[in-house]
This record gives structure tokens, sequence and C-alpha cells, in this order.
């Protein structure tokens, strides 16, 4: 099943006939979800406690040559290691809405527990389950890097259109490598789903994220918003 199929079923909204259209993402591809039927409620904590990255969160982005970004959620803290080696379209796209402040205040608007597609999915809506319109075009698929979509690993969400990702994201909370990495095709196409980095801290935090109980399987919003208060490059 193509979780496209899935996600349609799950969240259509008004002008929206299916997520083929507009985000992808079913068995085997996260997508750009359109507002869900259902939202989840506030979240009692919509203060950020802190306003910079935890010690423990810069010093593991020192261990590491390549840039970083400490992302502060409800949950707890994450720092992501990109990596521009492999993926530099992807890594510069999604440093231009961090620099920007889009994160800030939004949610995880998705909570996957399809076998295949156990992941966690923001960075389109805002609190209250507001869409955010992208402020940058969309980018080049860059899945054939050898990068997988192993545990820990985030990538970009994207349409079924392969060139079409611009500011939603997801991070793996298990091995859907087998799912959403990028197949060699007769004749040659463009599939899969990039990954242009990984959680280097905080994993934690994403399985609290994914432990977060959700409206229905089918809907996958956590029943309470799990919201993003800022994210910031350290490195």
């Amino acid at each position: 099943m193509n979780l496209r199929s899935l996600f349609a079923r799950a969240a259509l909204m008004a002008g929206v006939a299916s997520l083929a259209a507009c985000g992808g993402g079913g068995s085997d591809s996260p997508a750009p979800a359109p507002a869900p039927q259902v939202v989840g409620s506030p979240n009692p904590k919509p203060t950020a406690p802190t306003a910079t990255c935890s010690a423990a969160g810069i010093a593991a982005a020192k261990l590491t040559t390549n840039a970083a970004v400490c992302m502060l959620t409800s949950d707890g803290e994450i720092v992501f290691e990109l990596r521009a080696d492999k993926a530099p379209v992807s890594v510069a796209n999604f440093l231009k809405y961090v620099k920007d402040g889009f994160y800030t205040n939004t949610i995880f608007h998705r909570v996957s527990k399809v076998t295949g597609v156990q992941v966690v999915q923001g960075g389109g809506f805002a609190t209250g389950t507001v869409a955010k319109a992208a402020t940058y075009p969309a980018i080049v698929l860059e899945s054939e890097n050898g990068l997988k979509n192993v545990r820990g690993s985030l990538a970009m969400a994207r349409t079924d259109v392969a060139d079409s990702a611009t500011s939603q994201f997801y991070i793996n909370t298990a091995d859907n490598s087998g799912t959403l990495d990028f197949k060699a095709t007769t004749p040659a196409t463009k599939n899969g789903y990039a990954v242009y980095g990984s959680v280097i801290s905080g994993i934690d935090t994403i399985d609290k994220i994914y432990a977060e109980p959700v409206l229905n399987a089918a809907r996958e919003v956590p029943a309470v918003e799990v919201l993003i208060y800022w994210a910031q490059q350290i490195q």
C-alpha cells in the first residue's frame, strides 16, 4: 500500500482530492500532509523552557565537523548532524528554513506506526494545525546519495512528484530502508526519500514523540500537540 493512499484516506481536507496530489507518504512514502480533519489538543506547555541548546547538545555537535541543528520540542531536545557532503541541496534548504525561524511554534503533526513507515513528521503546520506555506521553491530529490532511511535518520517529506520537497521533514523511528530508500528501476526513475542527516543527540526525544497517543491509528495525529519551540543552527 502506498503511504499516500493511507494518508489520503485519513487526512483529506476541502479541495484536496488525495495525498497523491498534495503530499506523498503511504506505506512507502512520508508525505507533506493536508490539514487533518481532526486536530490535537493544545499542548499544556506552550512556552519554551529555554532559548538555547543544552551543554550536552552542543557537546554532541562538536563531535562532528558537519553542520548541526538543535531543535527544542515539548518532548525534549534533538540535535541533528547534517550531511552536506551527501545531500547538499537538502541541507542548504533545511538550513534556510532554520535560519528564517520557520519552524518556531510549529508541530509534529504526524506519528506513523505503519510497518515500513515508522516516522514522526513535522515542518508544515503551526500550533492549532494551521498550515504554513513553504517560503522557498521545491528542491531536487537527492535519494541516490547512499544515506539510508534507518532509525534516527532525518529525511525530506515530499509529494508523488519527485522534486517536490519544501519545508516538511521526518525522522525514522525504525529501519524503514526497505520501504523508503531509492531503488534502481528499468527504465530509470526518480524514487525514494532523501536522507540528509541524523539524530546525534536526543533519540530518546524522538522515541517519546513516537510514543505519543494518536487520535486514531488511521489519522496519525498526536492527541496532544507536540510543539517545536525553535530550531537553531549551532555549528
